[in-house]
């Protein structure tokens, strides 16, 4: 595999594909170094000509993630299991299952993004799509992985999980020193990072527990947008469920500091320093596009139509990023009426 992506200060480095924002303080004297967003793709931070391997590169992350790869000068191959049908960029490779251990084989870094959307209607069948796409994903790379010779393979694996690997409450606060839940999205996040704990050892492991990932594209906020346009949105059940969520290119940016930073190892919280109550996260967006928030989904609604799928929606945990900031990431969008005025201007 070519050279490990470069120590911390290479991270600050950089041409940003991302804007310049917020700081968080770090004390006078701290050796921490200072990670933005907009520096996180700096020259240093990635070799020119790596190549970076996706699961899920198609999707509302990641297909971010191999725009901001592309643009910074590296590779990028997509594990897919269809590559005829995948839709990537141009200058993205798609390859199959069976090229998957060839692709990794010449792969500075593998980000695993791989699994089926949550936020529907809940089925025996459905609930097993949305379990085995990620812990099936997630154990064929790394069986792809341990089969490589060591020399050979991936520096580094950053691997998805979710805040839901918490449960959900009202009135707790969660990090990543929280133990989980016990709820079947628990379940589907403890199922997921055991699979990624299986990395041979040569292979720098990251997991990363995203929270809600904003976007004007897609996503929960994709399909709120429409809705607030034609003064028709407004909070979900009560308003009092906890948001914790992460502006993507945010999200992207992380994901770059995984890479090229080696302190990181373990799991980290992928969200804002900010979570906000639902009813809180709906003004902001009425506030951002200039339209009320005014026109609540009553709960008995989104049960009738999502079933136990509902949860999604209608329970909720507050998440913070400790790990991440400790190690000196800086989120571009700490608060949410800064990530809605980028997103919907």
């Amino acid at each position: 595999a070519p050279a490990a992506p470069g120590a911390p200060a290479a991270a600050t480095r950089l041409v940003g594909v991302l804007r310049s924002g917020a700081r968080r303080t770090v004390p006078q004297g701290s050796r921490v170094a200072r990670v933005s967003a907009a520096k996180v793709w700096a020259s240093g931070a990635m070799p020119k000509g790596a190549t970076v391997a996706i699961t899920g590169g198609t999707g509302l992350v990641g297909s971010r993630l191999a725009e901001a790869l592309l643009a910074s000068g590296n590779q990028v191959v997509v594990l897919t299991r269809d590559a005829a049908k995948a839709k990537v960029p141009p200058g993205v490779r798609a390859v199959g299952p069976t090229e998957w251990q060839g692709a990794l084989a010449k792969a500075t870094a593998v980000v695993n993004l791989a699994g089926e959307p949550i936020a529907t209607r809940w089925s025996d069948a459905v609930k097993d799509r949305i379990l085995r796409s990620r812990v099936e994903t997630t154990r064929a790379v790394v069986e792809a992985l341990r089969v490589l010779p060591p020399g050979s393979r991936p520096k580094v694996m950053v691997s998805a999980s979710a805040i839901g690997y918490y449960g959900t409450s009202n009135t707790e606060t969660f990090t990543e020193k929280s133990g989980p839940g016990s709820d079947f999205l628990a379940r589907v996040c403890r199922e997921w990072e055991a699979e990624a704990a299986r990395l041979p050892e040569d292979v720098r492991q990251v997991v990363l527990r995203i929270g809600i990932v904003l976007a004007k594209d897609g996503g929960a906020l994709g399909k709120m947008l429409p809705l607030f346009a034609i003064f028709a949105g407004g909070p979900l059940g009560s308003g009092r469920q906890w948001m914790s969520w992460v502006h993507r290119d945010d999200l992207v940016a992380l994901i770059g500091a995984a890479i090229a930073d080696t302190r990181y190892r373990g799991a980290y919280n992928a969200t804002a320093p900010q979570p906000v109550r639902m009813s809180e996260f709906c003004s902001a967006l009425g506030a951002a596009m200039g339209r009320p928030s005014w026109l609540p989904a009553p709960e008995p609604a989104l049960k009738a139509v999502l079933g136990e799928g509902a949860v999604v929606v209608l329970e909720g945990q507050k998440v913070l990023p400790d790990r991440a900031q400790d190690t000196g990431f800086v989120f571009e969008y700490p608060d949410i009426a800064g990530a809605f005025k980028d997103i919907v201007k």
